[in-house]
């Protein structure tokens, strides 16, 4: 059969056309699993865009690829579709070795972010293409396309051509031309990303309703937090190519495995600070931020991680959400200070308050372009960074320099706590705070970001 000139690649022709048998087929037939053993990819000069990484989708899971622009994600998806080969490391799809198997034999479809129709055919003529190329019986190809029309809300625009769409409207037939080949895997690299809010909202609650229903292993792609946790089985997040947690939603930003996991997966600024830590008379585990000091009982289960750092400095994880306004009297674990100013929200409202403890840049994974090419990180370290703020400790907050920037630090000096009050503001803007911890909330770090107490999955 000679190839349909689609301005598509060979290879993404195969992804959207390949024969569908058994037209009369009601549900996909899901693919066992996907598994990535070690697969590394390295671009012509030694770009070194994923590093070492394993992953298995099991069957039937929605498993999302998360991180931000420029990790690896949509390469990762495009070597699971054969549009990128594999440098190192093996891809097995149902069990059997894939790294060369033709896109068109992978029995996989991709949903690409701007949607890829074709701007000549109607929206009918778009989600029966595949089915027309693999000469399926017309009146079951009307019949199939009417049926996943409404299940799309799109029933009124089959007669319709792309250019007179929305972007919503588009990417759901998108969605409807992989759907209606009833393939084994779904990959979907961000479709919702050119999409508004609210339209991303409608989409995304279609897009898991009808996944799951077909019950399909499904790879999606996407750097929008709220996307990952709300559409997910089981959450990958990556960084800089190397994968950096994977679990459950819940597992993910309850317990991260990396700071991060932990700053990533936050709807505000995760306050990370950094402490020494003490255990005074072997009493308790005692975590001192020079003006303020946290007390962590042995009862604590993760007290002993924490003393086999005695002497050295620890990197603590705080969401905003943990913390919470305490009267005077509290006399639990707590940090004192003032605030600076407040943020409303609509839902709520957010206190930024200045204690004199510095906030900790989140520590970064070693760009794998310098291992690709056998050199060193030249940052200087986080080590060098974390001393640096130590002793910015000492030094005063002068109130008339402009935006809290000390002059000659070389680094922004914001508020050190950020709070959240809810929808009632209990402070006002220089009012003197007391702002008490959560103990239970506390996330622990090595200086180079690891948990000090494993993460559980």
């Amino acid at each position: 059969m000679a190839r349909v000139d689609t301005g598509c690649t060979c290879a993404m022709y195969y992804l959207f056309h390949q024969p569908v048998t058994g037209d009369t087929r009601a549900r996909c037939k899901p693919m066992s699993s996907v598994v990535l053993d070690k697969v590394t990819k390295v671009y012509p000069g030694d770009h070194l865009a994923v590093d070492r990484l394993s992953l298995r989708a099991e069957n039937g899971e929605f498993l999302v690829l998360l991180g931000p622009s420029g990790c690896g994600k949509s390469t990762l998806l495009r070597m699971i579709a054969g549009l990128e080969e594999i440098t190192q490391g093996d891809l097995w799809l149902d069990g059997e070795l894939a790294n060369h198997l033709a896109p068109r034999d992978r029995d996989v479809a991709m949903v690409f972010q701007n949607g890829a129709l074709y701007p000549h055919r109607t929206v009918r003529g778009n989600i029966s293409f595949p089915l027309e190329i693999a000469k399926s019986d017309p009146a079951k190809v009307r019949e199939r396309v009417i049926e996943l029309s409404k299940a799309l809300h799109i029933e009124e625009t089959l007669d319709r051509r792309p250019g007179t769409l929305s972007g919503g409207q588009r990417q759901r037939v998108a969605m409807g031309r992989a759907i209606v080949r009833q393939p084994k895997l779904f990959l979907m690299d961000e479709p919702l990303s050119n999409l508004d809010a609210g339209m991303r909202t409608e989409l995304r609650m279609e897009i898991s309703a009808l996944v799951r229903s077909l019950g399909v292993t499904t790879i999606y792609v996407t750097h929008d937090q709220v996307e990952a946790l709300t559409l997910a089985d089981r959450i990958a997040i990556l960084n800089r190519g190397v994968l950096q947690d994977v679990g459950t939603p819940a597992q993910i930003y309850n317990d991260p495995a990396t700071a991060f996991v932990a700053a990533f997966l936050n709807s505000q600024q995760l306050n990370l600070l950094a402490a020494t830590v003490h255990t005074p008379q072997n009493q308790y585990v005692l975590l001192d931020f020079g003006p303020h000091r946290l007390m962590v009982p042995w009862s604590d289960p993760r007290a002993y991680a924490i003393s086999q750092h005695v002497g050295g400095r620890v990197l603590i994880g705080l969401r905003p959400d943990g913390l919470a306004p305490v009267p005077e009297s509290y006399d639990g674990p707590a940090f004192y200070g003032r605030v600076r100013t407040l943020e409303y929200h609509g839902h709520e409202w957010l206190a930024y308050v200045e204690c004199g403890v510095p906030a900790v840049p989140v520590p970064e994974p070693p760009d794998p372009h310098t291992r690709a090419n056998g050199h060193q990180n030249g940052s200087g370290g986080l080590g060098s960074m974390l001393r640096r703020l130590m002793r910015q400790r000492e030094e005063p907050v002068t109130q008339d320099e402009p935006d809290g920037q000390p002059q000659g630090s070389g680094i922004h000096r914001r508020a050190d706590l950020i709070v959240r009050l809810g929808v009632r503001p209990v402070w006002r803007a220089g009012d003197a705070a007391k702002v008490g911890v959560d103990m239970s909330r506390m996330m622990i770090f090595t200086t180079d970001g690891a948990r000090i107490d494993p993460p559980r999955r």
